[in-house]
């Protein structure tokens, strides 16, 4: 884990001092200089890639999440690329390949996002059309519908309790079962807002979450929606850039409560990286 410091200065308006001597009255101004004042920088979490996983490069990855030592996996299908698709299904982590068991009409619903299972229901929600929908999560059976306030849909987690979601701003929007909203969370570091969350996954009491377009993943505590650790992909995405041109940003973590593993992996990655670091 390192450390580094943010200084921050606070102006302070120079104070006037006014004194009399005798009968002569003389004005002085006293200026107060800027003081510095070291306020520690949030800590960026060293990892390490345990094991190098096949991943389908035509999944445009939007969730990711392992469930019942099955890994699932919702995509996106972009404008300018029509050959993709957006579905949601399971992978097979020895080939990569990803078994679709739901498949949204393009016409309808051009382009799918997150999910994430609650209760043996799998929720999905959509990009644009403020359009979700319910699954079983044996049998992949449509069993519901909703909407939802939210300009647009990204990611999805759960605290076990409720269902939580990214919309591309700074703020988390809390579900209860039937997609009432609870609550919502501005997430900030050191006080400024953190804009583009993406891709989440709870682990062991925090939320983490891909920052849309880069190569990292913020460590959220869901109490106070403060960042308190980040973790430095973009070398793994260069990497995978060299492999593979067509690949995109990363955006998919996903974690094995059960092993305690954790896995993470992009758009058209040519691979998913089980990965180790403190959580």
């Amino acid at each position: 884990m390192k450390h580094s410091f943010i200084k921050i200065s606070f102006i302070v308006v120079a104070a006037q001092l006014f004194f009399s001597c005798g009968n002569d009255k003389k004005n002085e101004t006293i200026e107060i200089k800027p003081v510095e004042v070291e306020k520690p920088a949030v800590p960026i979490l060293e990892y390490s890639i345990v094991a190098t996983l096949p991943h389908d490069t035509l999944a445009y990855t939007q969730g990711l999440l392992i469930h019942d030592n099955k890994l699932f996996e919702s995509t996106g299908s972009p404008d300018n690329m029509p050959e993709l698709r957006s579905v949601l299904g399971i992978v097979d982590m020895k080939t990569g390949k990803l078994d679709a068991k739901v498949e949204l009409d393009k016409k309808v619903y051009p382009f799918g996002e997150g999910i994430v299972i609650l209760n043996g229901k799998i929720y999905q929600i959509t990009y644009k059309e403020q359009t979700g929908f319910i699954y079983d999560v044996k049998t992949f059976k449509k069993i519901g519908q909703f909407n939802y306030a939210n300009k647009e849909g990204w990611g999805l987690t759960t605290d076990g309790k409720y269902i939580i979601m990214s919309d591309g701003t700074n703020y988390l929007t809390y579900f209860d079962e039937e997609m009432k909203v609870i609550k919502t969370l501005a997430v900030n570091e050191n006080g400024y807002a953190v804009d583009a969350l993406n891709e989440m996954e709870y682990i062991k009491g925090f939320i983490y979450a891909n920052i849309y377009t880069t190569g990292y993943i913020v460590k959220i505590d869901p109490k106070t929606g403060n960042v308190v650790a980040k973790i430095n992909f973009t070398p793994v995405y260069y990497n995978v850039r060299n492999m593979n041109t067509y690949a995109q940003e990363m955006n998919g973590i996903a974690f094995d409560s059960i092993a305690d593993k954790i896995y993470v992996t992009g758009k058209l990655w040519p691979y998913i990286y089980e990965v180790k670091f403190p959580h």
